[in-house]
């Protein structure tokens, strides 16, 4: 009975000098084992715990300094399984916060969400219909849970500011300040896409997305005579005789199997 008491003893003690160790870790030993997770993104001058940590400067895959980070990740992951994080980014083209809790990026629910985003510095990524959209990007979200990546429930709001499109024959063409707010509940998400009123674009459109199928409705027209905009709006749909071009677009399985049209 003894020597029972003394292996229990001896297990008991290993494990709290784990818990030990894991509770006042360095954040800079474990970064060799997310290194092949981040997906080319460096961490530079990292220092701190794993749970409250920072890095002095974040690079991206393409060497741009994306800027410093900070976060903060309850101790419940080790405890509970149950892991709740808080990231900050900020940089000179890139900020973003928020919370997240789930067991990674696309399978979580994220909340206080703030980002702003120079949209250059992702037009190696993103490309828009007729175009490489420019300008700054700024978005909040209350909520946004994932499922694979999909938004299963989603309350947010963005704005462009600034916009502008690239395009091969009509060079930049300006779009003013465009707002979109999105709501989403069971996988479904429902947007509402206008302008403030005052810029080259007036736009007011409806769309609605899901894993299965998307549509766009809109009505859109240059605020004053404009050429390079009449002509590019031109391209998505009839004009009537008051200078509006009205855009309906659908797709996806679901649009398929139903037979309706795609533009």
């Amino acid at each position: 009975m003894k020597h029972w008491r003394i292996a229990l003893a001896g297990l008991l003690g290993l494990l709290l000098i784990g818990v030990a160790l894991a509770w006042f870790l360095p954040a800079r030993w474990v970064l060799p084992l997310l290194a092949g997770r981040l997906g080319g993104i460096q961490l530079e001058q990292v220092g701190g715990l794993l749970w409250d940590g920072h890095a002095g400067h974040v690079v991206s895959a393409r060497g741009e300094d994306l800027g410093r980070l900070d976060w903060q990740l309850s101790r419940s992951a080790l405890l509970l399984g149950d892991p709740e994080c808080l990231v900050d980014l900020q940089g000179p083209r890139l900020q973003f916060h928020g919370r997240m809790r789930g067991r990674s990026a696309t399978e979580a629910t994220w909340t206080d969400v703030h980002m702003r985003v120079d949209l250059d510095l992702l037009n190696a990524h993103l490309t828009l219909p007729g175009g490489k959209p420019r300008g700054i990007l700024v978005a909040e979200a209350s909520k946004a849970q994932l499922q694979g990546g999909w938004p299963l429930v989603l309350d947010a709001h963005l704005e462009w500011q600034a916009a502008s499109l690239r395009t091969p024959r009509q060079g930049d063409v300006p779009l003013g300040t465009l707002r979109l707010a999105l709501h989403g509940s069971s996988g479904v998400v429902d947007g509402h896409l206008y302008d403030v009123g005052s810029g080259p674009l007036r736009i007011d459109g409806a769309l609605q997305l899901s894993p299965l199928a998307w549509r766009f409705h809109a009505a859109a027209a240059p605020r004053e005579p404009m050429p390079a905009l009449t002509r590019w709006l031109a391209a998505f749909g009839p004009v009537d005789a008051d200078g509006v071009t009205h855009i309906h677009y659908t797709g996806g399985l679901a649009a398929t199997m139903s037979g309706e049209n795609h533009g």
